[in-house]
């Protein structure tokens, strides 16, 4: 179950690129990471929180315009399998890194494609403006929603069955 935390947060990756980089590391920086975390010690910089935050913040502006490119165009795919993996490996347990980091890649592919098809239809009923904005609201919250749970499950005590 540790592990749907990577495959949720590349997920994410898939539709936003940074978005889940900027919540892994703001909640890395304010010691909200599971205590086994995966996640380097970069992450907790305050200069890398503020940076990723700031980054987020003009790819939320930066995909509402007309020029901005399909996320699937290889400059695109290769952030989202980055930040993919980074995610991935920062939420995984610390023995299950690299696992961690596969999944959280694999996942953020497997959205980018699946994110660009329901966006297009969207688009073509709803236009690119709102579709954007509905789109960052599920990455903004559902990145905040799994570094939260990710939090809360690792602070509970463990159950033997």
């Amino acid at each position: 179950m540790a592990l749907m935390h990577s495959i949720l947060m590349g997920a994410i990756a898939g539709m936003r690129a940074v978005t889940p980089l900027a919540a892994v590391t703001h909640a890395a920086r304010t010691g909200n990471l599971p205590a086994d975390n995966g996640a380097p010690r970069l992450l907790q910089n305050k200069l890398a929180s503020a940076g990723m935050l700031a980054l987020a913040g003009g790819e939320l502006a930066g995909d509402k315009m007309e020029s901005a490119p399909d996320r699937t165009v290889v400059a695109g795919l290769f952030a989202r399998v980055a930040t993919g993996a980074l995610v991935g490996a920062a939420l995984a347990p610390r023995r299950q890194l690299s696992l961690g980091a596969v999944l959280g890649a694999s996942a953020a592919v497997g959205a980018a494609y699946l994110t660009l098809d329901l966006r297009k239809r969207a688009m073509a009923r709803f236009g690119q403006k709102g579709t954007g904005l509905v789109e960052d609201a599920i990455a903004v919250g559902g990145a905040a929603l799994v570094v939260q749970h990710a939090r809360r499950r690792a602070a509970r005590p463990k159950t033997r069955k």
